[in-house]
């Protein structure tokens, strides 16, 4: 057991946040980073065609597919309760 799951016993996952966990550990790491550079070329590629709009919109999801991938790779590290 790691030191994380340990420091406060009494608080555990509900059966929601278990599930999510136990089912996103089966994707690769790798998914979620050639996910965020896949929405970072699509950008790219709107904002060279002149839709800005929809380059804005497709660059922001770098950010929460990057989030994703570190949230991915704790729960395999850490695992959950």
């Amino acid at each position: 057991m790691s030191k994380l799951q340990n420091s406060n016993p009494e608080h555990k996952e509900g059966p929601v946040a278990t599930a999510i966990e136990e089912q996103t550990a089966k994707l690769p790491s790798d998914l979620f980073l050639w996910s965020a550079l896949g929405s970072m070329a699509v950008s790219l590629f709107l904002q060279y065609q002149g839709d800005q709009k929809r380059s804005l919109f497709v660059g922001q999801w770098a950010a929460p597919f990057l989030l994703l991938g570190l949230y991915n790779k704790l729960v395999k590290l850490e695992g959950h309760d």
